[in-house]
């Protein structure tokens, strides 16, 4: 079976591209199961149910990149064995959020706000924080930055203490931001149907690859440093649970978690700028 394969860190870190089937099919069985069975719970059971489904790829991923930094030396061939993590990591991450943003195009609106309830209460939150007034206002860059480091210090808490927990933060936001991008798209396919009648092929691709830039600039950059933080809590977890602290090797891992959390801190700024300085000139 390919799921099974793909179970497999070793495996999917030489084709991380499976990833993104991976998620796709684990968002719509979740999707399905939710409205199924927890209809009025669905925006936070499938969320449940997507963590569940990539909880032993991502706790063995943790193992195996523990196991790196126990039997290697040179801190940049551990940080590139890493980014192959990392990659996997985001096609998994990108499958949810097509997944989601399909589902948001095609269900019927009453089912749309059932399956996203919290999510779009999440982001008319963040529209209200992020206007075209807050271009040049450094306050509105910090408290976004800031807001974002919060999420990434939980996602380093849940993986360290949940060893793989951080997947539960990256599952939610992967469903926001899918539930942002199908908003998007389904809203621009109205106004476009409206005004100028019949859909054309040409606009619909146009409204789709608008949807998917607007909210790709600055959410790969902050997924990334999610995935960094998880990594890095992760690395840590594992090397507590299988007693590595009493190693030579521990300072070198503890060196992996610093710079891993670096980078990520590193990510998020990038992402809050092109948030606040970026995204509102352009959409």
């Amino acid at each position: 079976m390919v799921v099974e394969s793909l179970l497999n860190p070793f495996k999917a870190e030489k084709k991380p591209w499976k990833m993104f089937f991976l998620g796709f099919l684990y968002t719509s069985i979740g999707i399905l199961l939710s409205l199924w069975i927890f209809r009025s719970e669905a925006s936070l059971i499938m969320v449940f149910m997507i963590t569940m489904a990539a909880l032993p790829i991502f706790y063995n991923t943790m193992k195996m990149e523990e196991s790196k930094d126990f039997m290697m030396d040179n801190e940049t061939a551990i940080l590139r064995e890493h980014n192959k993590a990392i990659s996997f990591f985001m096609y998994l991450f990108i499958g949810i959020t097509i997944a989601c943003a399909l589902w948001y195009l095609v269900l019927p609106a009453p089912t749309i706000s059932e399956l996203f309830d919290k999510q779009v209460s999440t982001i008319q939150a963040i529209n209200n924080q992020v206007s075209g007034d807050a271009i040049h206002n450094m306050n509105v860059f910090w408290k976004i930055f800031f807001n974002n480091f919060k999420v990434l210090s939980f996602s380093i808490l849940f993986s360290l203490v949940y060893g793989a927990g951080a997947i539960f933060i990256l599952s939610w936001n992967a469903t926001v931001i899918g539930a942002a991008i199908g908003n998007f798209i389904r809203a621009n396919l109205s106004a476009y149907t409206s005004s100028f009648g019949l859909l054309k092929e040409g606009n619909y691709f146009h409204v789709v690859s608008l949807g998917l830039l607007k909210y790709s600039l600055h959410g790969i950059p902050e997924i990334a440093a999610y995935f960094y933080g998880g990594l890095a809590g992760g690395i840590i977890s594992v090397a507590l649970i299988r007693k590595h602290y009493n190693t030579k090797k521990f300072p070198t891992i503890l060196r992996d978690f610093s710079e891993l959390v670096l980078i990520a801190a590193g990510f998020l700024i990038a992402a809050a700028f092109l948030e606040v300085y970026v995204t509102p000139i352009l959409f």
